[in-house]
């Protein structure tokens, strides 16, 4: 016998709804647990500190891996491959280049 899915209603409070900036994650893991903890390095600050630390077991971070893997991917066909810095075949700059002396020509 199916039964219908179970409806959930999830409440976003204000401050959440603000959301947090980071651009860094750190993972560790148990056998039974992945944590990731998220932070934000700024440049010229030598110290950062954990702003969430979220802790789930090794399913759901798998469904949340494929959840991420499908929205890049939905992304990535909207607005076009996402550049990782550094990665091979990308420009080795980042941000304003020097004038080109030749054409006096910014790249």
């Amino acid at each position: 016998m199916n039964q219908p899915p179970q409806q959930i209603n999830i409440e976003l409070g204000e401050k959440e709804a603000e959301g947090i900036y980071v651009n860094l994650a750190m993972i560790t893991h148990s056998p039974t647990e992945i944590v990731i903890d998220f932070s934000r390095v700024m440049p010229r600050t030598p110290k950062s500190r954990v702003l969430a630390r979220i802790i789930m077991t090794p399913m759901h971070a798998k469904l949340l891996s494929n959840a991420l893997e499908d929205n890049l991917k939905k992304f990535e066909a909207q607005f076009g491959e996402i550049k990782i810095w550094g990665m091979p075949n990308q420009s080795k700059t980042i941000g304003f280049a020097a004038d080109d002396e030749s054409t006096g020509a910014g790249r």
